[in-house]
């Protein structure tokens, strides 16, 4: 039965082949591999059951099929040299590549390029911010190294990964060194594990969020759980009192009660003393009063803070009736016509004609029952209305 080995390439690139021999080749050994339309050069990175379980589970396998490509053979010392010599070649393509790049005017950046061991493909490797039409570079770069040219747009993430490099924790990227898969990263997971949020802090090298937070973050949403929220009003056993902050590593809760006395209890005596509170531990009866993102919060507005002069706004229409002034009395008694700031409404029986105001005005309103004021708790409008 053939053996699966994982093979590391330069930038460490990670594909999984069958070994047809009876003995597997020795861990970190060279060895040539049946690649694209060719042959290549890799190491050794992983056999047998580790290789099973990477081939499983990460980004660059296959999942539970087994690979179709074959390892060939060991690397002679012949081709350990021609491998030495086409790292040298591969930094030189790269700044020939990029001269064509600024030649042809393209917004992208040469990240890397790798020959292939048989020298029968050449792959640069890019990022760029937007869709680049590279059809020109291409026939360009192909008629300058007289080989199968390839070009792959990757991510900063994944150009971290094929750089490589030392990590602000003093170690190399995990992307580089163990890490399988390269997940998304949000602002949310430093958020739950209640880090700074200044992105200078909390990002890698790439300029995105370090790819520690991701899988992190699972182990802090579940240590969380056995803790109260922040905020939280609970009755212990000396009364009613505030959570202040939780220690999920040394596993301790500090409380603050109504008189301001500051305490830190370890969690083992918190749940003792729920339990003896709520005669039974049922933590529901405590007090939420926290600020919590998934509980509800009533507050209520003054209505000064919705006026502003250029939009009258007020969300509560009531009727006001106001005082009759001197010419609209005059007018409800019918002792005069009534002027232009008295506004009827549908035609009474003596058939006086309907009258709209300068707006267009507003049906079913009689001059004696006043104005409908739909700001008409504030007094500044109510006055305005009046002049009219």
């Amino acid at each position: 039965m053939a053996h699966l080995v994982e093979v590391e390439f330069k930038g460490n690139r990670r594909e999984f082949f069958l070994w047809d021999y009876p003995d597997p080749p020795p861990l970190k050994a060279s060895i040539i591999v049946d690649a694209d339309r060719g042959e290549d050069l890799g190491l050794v990175h992983s056999l047998g059951e580790l290789a099973q379980i990477r081939n499983g589970g990460c980004a660059h396998g296959c999942g539970t099929a087994a690979p179709t490509r074959k390892a060939l053979r060991l690397a002679t010392s012949r081709d350990k040299a021609t491998a030495a010599e086409l790292s040298r070649l591969n930094e030189e393509s790269r700044r020939k590549g990029m001269d064509r790049v600024r030649a042809n005017g393209l917004a992208m950046k040469l990240s890397d390029a790798e020959w292939q061991w048989d020298r029968k493909k050449l792959t640069f490797y890019f990022t760029a911010e937007k869709r680049v039409d590279f059809r020109n570079l291409v026939r360009d770069l192909a008629s300058l190294f007289r080989t199968r040219i390839e070009l792959k747009q990757i991510g900063v993430r994944d150009e971290a990964k094929r750089l490589d490099g030392i990590g602000r924790c003093g170690r190399q990227y995990c992307s580089a060194s163990w890490l399988p898969e390269l997940r998304p990263v949000n602002l949310g997971v430093a958020k739950d594990q209640r880090l700074s949020l200044n992105p200078a802090q909390i990002s890698g090298a790439c300029g995105r969020l370090m790819c520690c937070l991701r899988y992190e973050h699972e182990f802090y949403v579940q240590s969380r759980k056995r803790f109260p929220k922040e905020g939280k009003i609970v009755v212990t056993a000396r009364g009613e009192e505030k959570v202040l902050a939780i220690d999920i590593f040394r596993e301790r809760i500090t409380l603050r009660s109504a008189e301001g006395e500051t305490r830190v209890v370890a969690l083992v005596d918190y749940d003792r003393e729920i339990a003896q509170t709520t005669g039974g531990g049922d933590e529901s009866q405590a007090l939420d009063q926290g600020s919590s993102e998934d509980e509800a919060v009533t507050f209520e507005i003054s209505p000064e803070l919705m006026y502003t002069q250029e939009h009258e706004v007020a969300t509560v229409r009531e009727h006001v009736v106001l005082e009759p002034q001197p010419s609209d009395a005059h007018a409800a008694n019918g002792n005069g016509p009534a002027d232009d700031s008295t506004r009827a409404g549908d035609r009474d029986d003596s058939g006086a004609k309907r009258r709209r105001g300068r707006r267009g005005g507003r049906r079913g309103r009689g001059g004696d029952q006043g104005e409908r004021c739909f700001g008409a708790f504030l007094p500044d409008n109510c006055n305005r209305l009046r002049q009219r």
